[in-house]
Parts: C-alpha cells; structure tokens; sequence
C-alpha cells in the first residue's frame, strides 16, 4: 500500500464509521467513492455512492423488520425471536454494489465490514465485485465487537494507509477522553451523593420487535457509571420482548435504533405500536426515558462512539456532565410525546 503522502492512495468505504476513521486520520481527500450511508464528514456528500438500500429504509421499524425477514426468508415472530439480531452471510439480497463505477474509480483500498449483513454490505459481497471489475485493490473488512476492538480498527486503517503514527495519536485522544469519563464516574461515586447503586440501564436498539443493544454498547454503560440489564458486551445485539423491558424496571431506557436520526426516533416512539409499551416503563413516568440519535451515535463503531459515551453520562448523570452532544443528539421522550411528535418532519432537535 503507498504511502499517503504519495498521492496514490485512493479509497472506497463501504462503511459510515470508516469513512469518519479515514477523515480522523486526515485522509478525507483520499476518498474516492462511498457507501449510500456515508455522511459524515459532510464533504463526502459529493464522492459517488456504490451501494444502495434493496428495502425501503424511510418506512417503519416494523415495515423495516419484515422487509428484511422476507428478503433473507427469516421473519421470527417478535414473541419467539430471542436469537442474536444481527447476522452473517451474503447481504446481496438486501444492499447492491455498483460494480461498474467501483471498476471506474481503480481503488487502492476499499474498506468495508464483516460484522452484520443486515447493517451494511459484506465483506464476501465486496470481494466479489472486486473480481468482477476486475480491479487490483485490497480490501480490508473492520469487525469490532468491542471498544477495544474500535480502536484497533483504527491503527488497522491508518497501517492499511501509511499513516499508522497519527493513527496511534487518534486512539490516545480516544482512550484519553473515555478515561476522563470513567475517571469522574469513579470519584462521584465515592463520595457521599454517589454511594447508591450504579443506575440500570436498557438501550434498546430497535422499536418494533424491541432489540437490545449488545457489542460496545453495555462497555459505554459501564463506563458511563451504569448497569446494563439487557445487552451483554462483546455479544450480538439480540432480540427481546417488551415485556422483557417492564420486568427489568431499568432506571434509564434508551431508544437508539439503529439508522434513525433524532426526530424518526422521537416519532417512532410516538408509534401506536411503541408508545403504549414506553408507558408501561417506570423510567418513561420517571423522565427517564430518551431519544437519541442512533444514526450518529452508538451505531457507527469509529471514533463516535467515544461521542456516545460521554451523552450516555450526562444522561445518567445530568447534575455532573455537560456535554454538548447530549444536547444535540438526545431527547427526554416523555417531553416530547406531543400532537406533533408523529411527524418525523417536525424539529425535535435540543
């Protein structure tokens, strides 16, 4: 692989949060191609996209669900489906790969993932448009499961590129500000107003069948200073129930479905099929119940997710952080319920 400063570096990303960990790197004029959800940073916008969606991503999380099920012919009915959410195999029956353009562009790197099938385009898909366009390129698939495995990533891409030095720089100011998190949490709780037990938590990371939220996302919830009742670290989001949510009475709960920005999720939460099971919850009467952008944060395995950890602590602990991001991305839902909080037009950002 040439070094960066060559300018024969050209790369493809096929992956939202590798696309932010090629921009953290200072790669950002390298890119050459996208996939369709790459848009971040907001100068990507103009790179060609080479994939796109087989299903309808604006419909409903249950319309969503049901897409997929029929497109992979695996539709578990919500009460019965309590195996792992995300999957793996061939995901050419749910995203394409614009083969012609990939072949057009002569890609020296293309990076893509091998995680979840449902989520993003496969590693095995993208390998085989490689050897159709008939292109020499090197295509390297990022599968984190935990935060660990995130920053890892990152010195993989900035090997992959020539640009390993900054890459170690990047994940020290990463682990720095996830330290400073964990840090404060500890010195709350050892004084007087923080002797209580660690607040529970539910992040649920899809509305209609309730999905918890596993890989990272439990680690965050540690490190926030809480305890995740339903996602196990470093395991596959799975599928739960509603029910499952009321019998664990968490303090916290956390609607992050994945893909949706702020408002679709503020919406959806007002859904005939979700809002009656969020009032059964004694963190929604409680205030304790949010929206936040799953689009952005929590879903996107790069550098955001240190930007998730720190709105997960001004959540749970609101009198202690301040951060901007918590105000930007997150949303009390009971404050939000209103006459308009079905429209996913409507401005329900902070």
């Amino acid at each position: 692989m040439p070094d960066a400063s060559t300018g024969q570096l050209r790369i493809v990303s096929l992956l939202p949060a590798a696309t932010e960990i090629v921009a953290a790197l200072g790669l950002a004029d390298r890119l050459v191609g996208r996939s369709h959800e790459c848009d971040k940073p907001a100068a990507v916008a103009t790179l060609p996209a080479l994939t796109a969606p087989r299903i309808d991503p604006a419909a409903s999380s249950r319309e969503i669900h049901e897409q997929v099920g029929r497109a992979l012919e695996r539709t578990p009915a919500p009460d019965q489906a309590t195996g792992a959410a995300c999957s793996t195999g061939p995901s050419t029956t749910l995203y394409t790969l614009d083969i012609d353009r990939l072949a057009a562009l002569k890609p020296s790197l293309i990076l893509t993932q091998a995680a979840c099938d449902v989520c993003a385009i496969s590693a095995a898909d993208v390998e085989e448009a490689v050897r159709k366009a008939g292109v020499h390129t090197r295509v390297l698939a990022l599968s984190p499961q935990t935060l660990a495995d995130v920053f890892r990533d990152v010195l993989a891409v900035g090997a992959a590129t020539g640009t390993l030095a900054k890459a170690r720089e990047v994940v020290a100011r990463l682990k720095a500000r996830c330290d400073s998190v964990a840090c404060r949490v500890t010195a709350m709780r050892a004084g007087e107003r923080q002797a209580e037990a660690r607040p529970t938590v539910a992040v649920i990371e899809w509305l209609d069948p309730p999905m918890a939220a596993g890989n990272w996302v439990p680690e965050l919830v540690r490190l926030a200073g809480g305890e995740d009742l339903l996602g196990k670290a470093g395991a596959h989001s799975h599928w739960i129930t509603w029910d499952d949510v009321a019998t664990a009475d968490p303090d916290v709960v956390l609607l992050v479905p994945c893909g949706f920005t702020l408002p679709r999720v503020v919406a959806e939460a007002a859904s005939p099929a979700v809002r009656p099971q969020l009032e059964r919850l004694r963190a929604f009467r409680e205030g304790r119940c949010f929206a936040v952008d799953g689009h952005t944060l929590f879903n996107r395995p790069g550098p955001r997710l240190v930007e998730s950890l720190e709105v997960l602590a001004g959540l749970l602990h609101p009198g202690e952080f301040r951060f901007a991001a918590t105000r930007q991305f997150a949303r009390s839902i009971a404050s939000s319920l209103g006459p308009d909080a079905a429209s996913p037009t409507s401005d329900q950002r902070a």
